[in-house]
């Protein structure tokens, strides 16, 4: 095959890349909601606001105090830590009613909770600035994200929501805000929640092409030669396909060098090579002899700066 019509393959496999993704995307957005989480509980130090219907003097806000009570006009102190929102509504109203402050079907307490405390949302994982955020007012899943500075480029796009109300059933859901179709979650982030954005697998494709750097599985389990070859922009100048160096780490931590003739993977005339999270496939340059040992240690010289790209293909 001439270099025009390689070039031609690679558009090809690039654009059958991301019409697939694209495709996924549109998916993605339409599938199941996600489970609502169960009811918060009222905690030290939240703000409570209570409205009475038809009575503006005994409506307002009220602190938890540290053993678990608010003062409630014309009842006192009343015990609420423990409770739902739901629940300290109903509690109020039935203590009016035995008060004979209100009569019983006209008592109507509607309760929320303005402020919680001492319950903060932890982001960590693989965003740009993992920690502890506030949980003031009602927080999407994205004004979380957007708060921690939004993912890194080795994030994967399954980011996992564990609620502090059930921490044993921890929720998966799809979030990519940079791909080609955005992926945004519109879920409810509650205080005490916890998001994890896991990392993603990396393959490296490094050397004589024209778009080096790490290339994001996500989600996926291998990358082919051939796309990893077209996310890289095919080769460069003087590169030596058909000797490229496929360096993978084994479970024992030892260096494997697979040496792989390229130009038949593209010409279908040897079979294509999977390559796996870790995986750094080095395109050595045709006019210069390089040594197995130098291949390798230049292949694992990545460092910091070699870019990551996730939008090429999302």
């Amino acid at each position: 095959m001439n270099s025009m019509g390689r070039a031609f393959a690679f558009a090809a496999v690039v654009s059958a890349f991301l019409l697939l993704q694209a495709g996924n995307g549109l998916g993605q957005q339409a599938g199941s909601p996600t489970p609502a989480a169960p009811a918060l509980t009222v905690s030290f130090g939240d703000l409570i606001e209570i409205a009475i219907y038809d009575n503006a003097d005994l409506s307002g806000r009220f602190r938890v105090d540290e053993k678990g009570d608010i003062t409630v006009p014309l009842l006192g102190l009343v015990h609420v830590e423990g409770l739902t929102a739901e629940q300290v509504g109903t509690l109020i109203e039935n203590r009016y009613v035995e008060a004979d402050i209100l009569r019983a079907g006209k008592a109507h307490a509607t309760v929320f909770i303005a402020e919680y405390a001492t319950q903060g949302i932890l982001v960590n994982g693989e965003v740009k600035t993992p920690g502890m955020y506030p949980a003031l007012g009602i927080r999407m899943f994205n004004d979380v994200m957007t708060a921690a500075g939004g993912v890194t480029p080795a994030a994967s796009s399954k980011v996992i929501v564990t609620r502090k109300a059930d921490p044993d059933h921890p929720i998966t859901v799809d979030y990519n805000p940079e791909a080609l179709t955005p992926i945004v979650p519109r879920i409810q982030i509650f205080p005490g929640d916890t998001i994890t954005v896991p990392r993603a697998g990396i393959v490296y494709v490094l050397g004589r092409v024209n778009r080096p750097g790490g290339f994001v599985l996500d989600g996926r389990k291998a990358l082919s030669v051939e796309t990893a070859m077209a996310l890289a922009a095919g080769s460069g100048q003087a590169a030596a396909m058909d000797r490229a160096h496929l360096v993978r780490t084994l479970d024992d931590g030892r260096k494997e060098d697979i040496i792989l003739n390229i130009n038949k993977i593209l010409d279908a005339k040897a079979p294509d090579v999977a390559l796996k999270d870790g995986d750094i496939l080095f395109i050595p340059t045709s006019t210069s002899k390089l040594v197995l040992q130098q291949a390798i240690s230049s292949a694992l010289n990545i460092g910091t700066s070699v870019a990551i790209y996730r939008t090429a293909y999302q």
